[in-house]
């Protein structure tokens, strides 16, 4: 028995949990890598497979104008139409996240991220038909398809994560989005190299290879368990929640665990899901709707995936040859993977509130560091490596941080009702500003020069003050005790009427045995 709590406190220590819950519940970590195959990871794939084809379809695009109507186009002119096609993934992420809300109510979180592959299908399927059809807007309209899918993949997936694991793992498993999402950046900087899909011949595959997972997904998904919390407290099918339970734990349902979905479908007994513009009026989520607005959007006004963007530019910038580039950029993705691991066994010990300030405070010295060595890399020789490597510090600080916990938050600080429109309004916040980020940041690096990253440090350094003075901690907390501990926020000098209010009154669970996966 001794030996057996070295082992334990051994796992503990490192805070290994996922790969620990592996041996007790197969299902659960299996659902992780299906539902992330086919979500989260889509997201960075999109974001990272348009960096290499850059020139060849710049070049299909005036070959397309003259072709059409006898037009050559200006450098400008095709620079402007390529940015509308880079950024236009954006708008697709923002619809995207404005239909997730009703789509998780109307669905549940399982069947909409099945159904969310048809946006993707369809856009893989104009990419790789556009250059037969000689037409650069069917990439356009492929990419609007591919963002709607990253935006309500980014918004569900979270959300089934957070509703499916048990709550001391919570973190970690939501963190595995983020897992995933740096995942999918580096495997689309691999793909993207010219020697496999990035050459001219080939960047139609490359454009539509991002089929291959959502077809991984259709395939896995449909086999695992629906949210036990929506399967309850949406639907109030106790005995699908209890099944579903029984699955993801592969164990015995804790009696405090299920007990804790029922007191919560007792508070929101009766109450409609929320709608995004009710919250902006309901004094009770005041600062949890703040907080997740002001994290989300330095989540991307930070400039960290506006790297993946324009990669190109910072790295020329930074003093790497044109030929080096794409070899370079997939350390980026692979600074960012690694971080965000490392964030997922931390998250647990450490809490999401010391991993979102230190991230934050770290790429704020990062950008001050990049800044001074752009400043001198035409004085002191080396100077342009310590500029290449404040780049993939700056990464790996994100991935420890923002990248991850930023995605959690909504899960825990709102209830089941409010869930959902937390996201819409999460999911819309980030995707506007990558969307302003990635507009701006060639114009920001053209006209600011070496001190392109100042206005980043300066979010980075304002988010990191409102984390620190007003986003308590929730690791390892109850929704009720997170919600008493906002209502300090909310309700100034009212606490007293709030703690004599009564608890709801729910029907106590009983323990299920079973070991069925």
């Amino acid at each position: 028995m001794k030996n057996i709590k070295y082992i334990d406190a051994y796992f503990d220590f490192f805070h290994l949990r996922v790969f620990k819950l592996s041996f007790s519940s197969l299902t659960l970590v299996l659902m992780v890598a299906s539902a992330a195959i086919g979500g989260t990871l889509q997201y960075g794939y999109n974001l990272a497979i348009m960096n290499s084809p850059t020139t060849f379809i710049q070049k299909f695009i005036n070959e397309t104008f003259l072709e059409r109507w006898d037009i050559q186009l200006e450098d400008y002119q095709v620079t402007l139409v390529w940015t509308i096609v880079v950024s236009i993934f954006s708008l697709g992420g923002f619809a995207g996240a404005l239909i997730a809300g009703p789509m998780t109510i109307r669905f549940g979180r399982k069947k909409c991220l099945l159904l969310n592959n048809i946006f993707l299908m369809s856009g893989a399927l104009l990419a790789l038909t556009s250059r037969a059809a000689k037409s650069f807007e069917m990439i356009i309209i492929s990419r609007v398809l591919v963002g709607i899918n990253a935006g309500i993949s980014m918004n569900v997936q979270p959300m089934y994560f957070g509703e499916s694991a048990p709550k001391h793992l919570r973190g970690a498993i939501s963190l595995s989005s983020a897992v995933f999402t740096a995942f999918g950046v580096v495997l689309g900087q691999v793909v993207g190299l010219r020697e496999i899909l990035g050459s001219e011949a080939c960047w139609q595959y490359l454009l539509a290879s991002n089929a291959v997972p959502g077809l991984i997904q259709l395939l896995t998904l449909p086999w695992f368990p629906e949210s036990p919390r929506y399967l309850l407290i949406d639907r109030g099918d106790k005995e699908a929640c209890i099944n579903a339970l029984r699955r993801l734990r592969g164990c015995e349902v804790q009696s405090s665990e299920l007990d804790e979905i029922l007191q919560e479908q007792a508070e929101t007994k009766g109450m409609r899901p929320r709608r995004p513009w009710e919250l902006f009026t309901d004094r009770s989520v005041r600062w949890q709707l703040i907080s997740v607005m002001i994290i989300s959007s330095a989540m991307q006004l930070c400039g960290n995936d506006s790297i993946y963007f324009y990669a190109s530019y910072v790295f020329k910038e930074a003093g790497i040859s044109d030929d080096k580039v794409q070899y370079v950029t997939i350390g980026t993705g692979t600074c960012e993977f690694t971080a965000c691991i490392m964030c997922n066994l931390l998250v647990e010990r450490k809490g999401r509130r010391f991993m979102l300030m230190g991230g934050f405070i770290l790429m704020t010295i990062w950008a001050v560091v990049f800044t001074i060595a752009l400043s001198f890399e035409h004085y002191i020789s080396w100077m342009p490596y310590l500029s290449m490597a404040c780049i993939f510090t700056y990464i790996l600080s994100f991935g420890m941080g923002p990248a991850g916990v930023t995605g959690v938050l909504p899960t825990e600080i709102f209830n089941q009702t409010a869930r959902p429109a937390a996201y819409m309004i999460a999911g819309s916040m980030m995707w506007i500003n990558l969307g302003i980020v990635g507009m701006i940041f060639p114009f920001l690096v053209s006209e600011l020069s070496q001190y392109c990253f100042v206005p980043f440090a300066a979010v980075c350094v304002l988010s990191a003050l409102y984390i620190g003075l007003f986003l308590p901690e929730t690791k390892g907390k109850s929704l009720s005790v997170i919600t008493r501990e906002f209502h300090k926020l909310n309700f100034k000098n009212q606490d007293k009427n709030f703690e004599s209010q009564p608890e709801a009154q729910y029907q106590l669970g009983e323990v299920c045995h079973s070991t069925a996966l």
